[in-house]
Parts: C-alpha cells; sequence; structure tokens
C-alpha cells in the first residue's frame, strides 16, 4: 500500500545539538533530493548502492551552499517505511535544520504527520501494530528491562505468539464449519473433544500472557509506591538510602517532612515513582495536618505500600491506624532500626500479615536493604516467571483486547463443554480471532489507527 504523496520531518528532538536529521519519505524523495542536495564527488545519489553515506552540500534555490552533510538513500523495500527514503543528516542547528526542511516542502513533500513514517511502515506491511506501538515504548522505556521488553515486542516476540495462537483457533474454525457442512453424527463426541483441547490451549497461553501484563505496565509505567508511617520511624531515611543521597531533611523532631516528596529512580530493575509522605498521627499543628491530609490521599493512588514501622518500640495506636488504613492493599511492612535492637514487633507483624511480607532493615546502615529490593523485584515479576524469557506487554489497548479473547474463549470452552450447536462455538472462537487481530493489525478499524499513531511525536 505504497502512499502516493512524499512527506518530510525533522526526525530528530528539537534544540541545538550536535546533528540533525531530515527524513524524506515516499516516491519522490530521490527526485526532491536531487535538487536540493550535491555529492562532493559531483555524483547523482542514485548512482550510489542503496544505504551507501555521501558526503556533500543542501544548496538553496539559489544554490548557495546552506550546510555541509551527509546524506543516504535507502531504495525501497529495504527502508523504514518500506518506500524510498532520504535521510539528510546535517549540524543541528536550527536554522540549518529549519532551511533544509523548508527546501523539501518547496521541491513537493508535505510536513509528516505525527507517527506517519511508522504508519506507513504498518500499512506497507513491513512491520504490524504491535510492532509500531513498540516503537514509542523503546522511546519513552524508564528503565533498562522495558527497553528490553519494547525492544522484543519490536522484534516480534508478542506477534509471533499471538499468530500460533490465531492458527489454531482458525484451525477450529475449519474443523467445525466442516462438521457443519458435512455431519456425520458418529464423530460427534471426538469433535467435541478436539475443540475443547484446541480451545482450552488457547485460553491457557492468553491468560500467561495476560499474567505478565501486570509486570509490562510496572516496567512502563512505574510502580506508584508510597513510603508510610506514623512521624520519627525512619520513613526519610529509607528514601535517602533507596536514593542513595540525602534528598528528604532528616531530623530527630517529629512533623520534619510536611508535604509529600515524590522521586523516580530504579530499584532491582524496576523503574519506582516513589512518595515519602508526611507522619500519619493526630496533630493540631495546621501545615502538618495538611500533610499527613495529602499522604492519606496518596494512599488511594499508590499501587504498593512501603509501611515503616520502629521495631525497637512496640505497636502504637497511630501504627494501628495505619495498618487499618492500608487494609486490602498491596503493602510491604518495613520493620526499621535494627540497628539499635533486635525488633519486637517483627513476630506479631508476621502473625497478622504474610511473614514474607515483613522485611527487618536500617536505613542508617543499609543492612537489609538487599532484601527489601528482592522482595520488590519478586513483586513486580512474581516467583515464578523470569524476567529474560517471559513476554511482557506493557500496552493498555492491548491488554485490554486480551481480557475481552479470554472473555470470548471461556464462552466457547463453556459452550463446547456443554455441547452447544457447533455455530454457538464457532461465534465465540470467530470473537477471539479477530480480538487478537485488532491487537496486531489484521482486523483493526482505520480511526483506530489513526488515533494509535496521532499519540506519536513528528518525525517518527
Amino acid at each position: 500500500m505504497i502512499q502516493e504523496d512524499t512527506i518530510s520531518a525533522v526526525t530528530t528532538a528539537p534544540g541545538n545539538a550536535a546533528i540533525g536529521i531530515v527524513r524524506i519519505s515516499g516516491a519522490d524523495a530521490l527526485q526532491i533530493a536531487d535538487k536540493m542536495f550535491f555529492a562532493a564527488s559531483g555524483k547523482k545519489l542514485e548512482t550510489y548502492p542503496s544505504h551507501t553515506m555521501v558526503y556533500g552540500f543542501v544548496r538553496d534555490r539559489e544554490e548557495r551552499d546552506i550546510d555541509e552533510v551527509l546524506t543516504v538513500y535507502m531504495k525501497a523495500p529495504r527502508s523504514y517505511t518500506a518506500e524510498d527514503v532520504i535521510e539528510i543528516q546535517c549540524h543541528g542547528g536550527m536554522q540549518s535544520i529549519r532551511q533544509i526542511l523548508a527546501l523539501t516542502y518547496y521541491y513537493g513533500a508535505r510536513p509528516a504527520e505525527p507517527g506517519e513514517f511508522t504508519k506507513r511502515a504498518f500499512l506497507n506491511g513491513r512491520i504490524d501494530l504491535v510492532q509500531a506501538e513498540s516503537v514509542m515504548d523503546i522511546i519513552n522505556s524508564k528503565s533498562a528491562a522495558a527497553l528490553k521488553i519494547a525492544v522484543q515486542q519490536q522484534e516480534g516476540f508478542l506477534s509471533k505468539k499471538l499468530k500460533e495462537v490465531r492458527r489454531k483457533l482458525r484451525d477450529v474454525i475449519v474443523h467445525l464449519e466442516a462438521v457443519i457442512d458435512y455431519p456425520e453424527e458418529d464423530i460427534e463426541d471426538v469433535t467435541y473433544n478436539e475443540v475443547k483441547n484446541s480451545i482450552s490451549e488457547a485460553e491457557e497461553e492468553v491468560s500467561v500472557l495476560l499474567e505478565g501484563a501486570h509486570t509490562g505496565k510496572i516496567l512502563k509505567e512505574g510502580l506508584r509506591t508510597a513510603i508510610i508511617g506514623r512521624p520519627n520511624v525512619g520513613k526519610s531515611s529509607l528514601l535517602n538510602t533507596l536514593l542513595k543521597e540525602d534528598r528528604a531533611l532528616v531530623s530527630e523532631y517529629e512533623g520534619t517532612t510536611r508535604d509529600v516528596i515524590e522521586e523516580q529512580l530504579v530499584i532491582g530493575g524496576v523503574p519506582v515513582l516513589l512518595a515519602d509522605t508526611a507522619g500519619i498521627h493526630d496533630t493540631k499543628d495546621f501545615v502538618e495536618k495538611l500533610g499527613v491530609e495529602r499522604s492519606r490521599a496518596f494512599l488511594d493512588k499508590a499501587e504498593l505500600i512501603l509501611v515503616v514501622l520502629d521495631g525497637t518500640q512496640p505497636l502504637t495506636s497511630d501504627d494501628e491506624t495505619i495498618l487499618a488504613a492500608i487494609k486490602g492493599k498491596n503493602a510491604v511492612f518495613v520493620v526499621n532500626k535494627t540497628d539499635l535492637a533486635e525488633s519486637i514487633i517483627t513476630k506479631t507483624l508476621a502473625e497478622r500479615f504474610s511473614s514474607g511480607n515483613v522485611i527487618e532493615i536500617s536505613a542508617k546502615t543499609k543492612e537489609g536493604i538487599d532484601r527489601l529490593e528482592s522482595w520488590l523485584k519478586e513483586y513486580v515479576y512474581g516467583s515464578s516467571r523470569q524476567s529474560e524469557e517471559e513476554i511482557y506487554i506493557q500496552n493498555e489497548r492491548q491488554i485490554n483486547l486480551l481480557r475481552q479473547t479470554a472473555d470470548s474463549l471461556k464462552d466457547a470452552l463453556e459452550a463446547a463443554e456443554n455441547r452447544l450447536p457447533y455455530d454457538c462455538l464457532t461465534i465465540d472462537v470467530d470473537r477471539a480471532l479477530t480480538l487478537m487481530g485488532e491487537i496486531t493489525g489484521e482486523t483493526v478499524r482505520d480511526e483506530i489507527i489513526n488515533e494509535i499513531f496521532a499519540r506519536f511525536c513528528v518525525g517518527k
């Protein structure tokens, strides 16, 4: 589906830099480049082998040099868009880039829309929709783990798995339609059993993908985590220890932290949005009371709660209020100050909550911090999943479609178990096929495609 018009845009970030790149894509890309780029050798770009970097100059309409550049011609279909592509590498000054871009427009290109280069790669069949969406995930990755997942998606890991499942489901439909057209009562038992087994296998594979969605979203967006506790239990000290810098003020006096302090960091390979909150307790101080209210409000937004407790003291009424407030939430209980004395509350906490969620540390000496990091990594990845081997989905659109797919397969499996008519089975299986096709782009509507690529940056 080669587009008729030719587009161009700056593909590097705005602002002064060492290098700026202007990309031209479309049927007239080479013709436009020939009017503005002049190789130092005197040869035309088309005389060089495809993908060869050529040194020369970009000249304006009066043939005055604008900039000294390197230009590469990538002949279709061996390019990012699967069209003829020209990339001009110039100096990164804004004036140079603007003048070169303006020349591309003058000679026939039009401004590229957000994400249009990647959209053309998708429409021309070079990549599918999962691979296209992974491009922005690569750009926006907040950790090495998130980047690795995005690269895996771009390389087709998820697409391959989905195509395998879709192939199984297509076989189910072909089988059912054959039986509908040529009914044979003596093979009814075999038909239902085969269909049940195939649908069950597909449902299991979809479930495994959905299990990794929690991990994928965290690695993409960051784990929103709140450090809470009553005053002077070591919340700010823990924040400073995790950050490896003195970000929060630490004092022996109560109420030092009066607002929510938010920081981004990577712990054990996991991107974390960490918030040190004001100590939760009853207070008459107006400003401190506002801080406590903000702390309570932040609890509702946080996915994970780090409850910090003073291990040298029995649980207080303020501690109990906090423990009641986090009921039903994902939490880990951090027993601090083990450098001062042996904890007297760990056993109590282990009996009331899971012992695996109670960790003794010293924010001062850093003892136990490695165990906290290990706990966090297991919380994100799960004890039975291996980050190096599994497929993790980061995209909310894909996750929602997979959930709908799982529901359709569940309905199909129930229909097979209850021996409903073959037509009923076919409807549910066909819906699952269509939903997975929307993930990869094989059955997606044009308006959805346009909406997806509109979120991309111009030049990508």
